[in-house]
């Protein structure tokens, strides 16, 4: 696809790098230089400097002839009328980041008004993925699939663990909750497991389940599923703004703190069953007094990367019990920040460009007849993918079962959801036409169920 990415911020920057290594024709364009110039410099990208929301700047990036315009700037008006201008000037699809709050309530409306292929909110995606987080306090990250009614869950496996030190088949042999082990990251090496396979403690283990499934999944195999009743988030922003909005209709008790007096005066009046503390979230007497070592979980939202990773090794040395979710902007030192386990990190722009990626590998197809991309999600520190797939008529994949299925290497079919329902399959069910088939695989740039064949 030729695609136009405007906007190079850290979000634009990571979706024109990702666009680029699955071979897409990227332009980025930005008002800033160095912006474009870095862009260009970081990855296989034309760039080109001006405003995106002028007619001019959009012709010289080649909209007329372009698929697809991204709008990522950090002005949500600006963002809506370079996708109008878009569609005006050559007919292209757009996809716009809109962030605000205000807007919220009228996302789909401006949508269908517009005609955007996408409306993206990071902010709210990204509160969306904590809620799935703190919903199982052992995960350390947590995607669902077909409407909710499967979940990919990955966690650290403890001494505890009944999988640690077993294979998987005699470990598999005494749960009863239907759940499929179907990646590990150990050290630098990241396996889709078989039966033989040997799980050991520190390992990152990824499990889809059906989701009615998950807590007795993982009392089974011995970690708490109790509920996270009460919560302290460190700063006020957007993502802190959607993640208390939705934790309070569940009844959970939030305390927010935010330095900045304004923000904390909009979130206690927006907000009048939080408990909104104005306050240093760095200070260490504060986050006691405020009851940290009582809490639940611990969420670090502040625009400060250095800050949310402090804060979250404050927390598990003084309240080990804490649950601990960082959010994390720069991703330069991913190997540091995993090393030194600060529990589960949220990655907002990662978040938004894995949506991005979805809809360009959904409208990529080649031509055959194998199937739509319904879901994406990048797991295990985002070196795997989990893909949900519909299955059409005329796929190489139905009629056939697993077994006699020759899958490429690195690839393995996770479930199948049919006629609303999940199950995990075996090697002897076949795979119909009009499944969901969820795949889990190392091997990158899927755009249809038939790529998981050999060729």
């Amino acid at each position: 696809m030729k695609i136009i990415v405007v906007g190079i911020g850290k979000v634009g920057q990571t979706v024109a790098e990702q666009l680029a290594l699955e071979e897409h024709d990227v332009t980025v364009v930005d008002t800033d230089p160095d912006a474009v110039n870095d862009a260009v410099q970081s990855a296989d990208v034309i760039g080109v400097i001006g405003n995106g929301a002028v007619q001019r700047t959009l012709q010289e990036a080649g909209v007329a002839d372009c698929d697809l315009v991204i709008a990522l700037t950090g002005s949500d008006e600006v963002n809506l009328l370079c996708c109008l201008m878009a569609q005006k000037t050559g007919g292209a699809r757009t996809i716009a980041r809109i962030r605000n709050p205000e807007y919220t309530g009228q996302i789909g409306l401006i949508q269908d008004s517009l005609g955007l292929a996408r409306a993206i909110n990071p902010e709210k995606e990204a509160a969306a993925e904590i809620q799935r987080i703190l919903k199982m306090p052992v995960a350390r990250n947590a995607d669902m699939f077909s409407m909710g009614k499967v979940e990919l869950i990955s966690f650290i496996v403890d001494e505890n663990c009944l999988l640690c030190g077993k294979s998987l088949s005699e470990s598999f042999a005494h749960i009863k909750a239907r759940a499929l082990l179907c990646a590990v990251e150990r050290g630098s090496e990241l396996t889709i497991p078989d039966g033989n396979f040997v799980v050991q403690k520190g390992d990152v283990a990824a499990v889809l389940i059906p989701t009615a499934e998950v807590p007795d999944f993982f009392r089974q195999i011995g970690f708490r599923t109790s509920n996270v009743r009460n919560i302290m988030i460190i700063g006020g922003g957007k993502i802190a703004y959607y993640l208390v909005k939705s934790l309070l209709r569940l009844n959970v008790s939030v305390t927010i703190i935010e330095r900045n007096r304004e923000i904390a005066e909009k979130l206690s009046l927006e907000f009048p069953k939080a408990n909104i503390i104005h306050g240093d979230g760095t200070n260490r007497s504060l986050l006691l007094e405020e009851g940290l070592t009582h809490m639940d979980a611990l969420c670090s939202l502040t625009g400060i990367d250095e800050e949310n990773i402090v804060l979250s090794l404050f927390a598990k040395s003084v309240a080990p019990q804490v649950k601990t979710v960082t959010k994390v902007n720069r991703t330069a030192f991913q190997e540091v920040i995993r090393a030194i386990d600060v529990g589960s990190v949220v990655y907002p722009k990662y978040t938004t460009a894995n949506l991005i990626l979805q809809y360009v590998r959904a409208n990529s197809k080649r031509g055959g007849n194998g199937g739509d991309v319904q879901k994406l999600a990048r797991i295990i520190n985002n070196r795997a993918e989990a893909i949900e797939f519909s299955v059409a008529e005329g796929s190489r994949v139905i009629g056939k079962t697993l077994t006699d299925l020759e899958l490429k290497k690195g690839i393995l079919i996770g479930s199948i959801i049919r006629d609303g329902k999940a199950f995990i399959p075996r090697g002897s069910d076949a795979i119909h036409a009009g499944d969901s088939v969820i795949v889990v695989t190392i091997t990158q740039r899927l755009t249809e169920i038939d790529d998981i064949l050999k060729d």
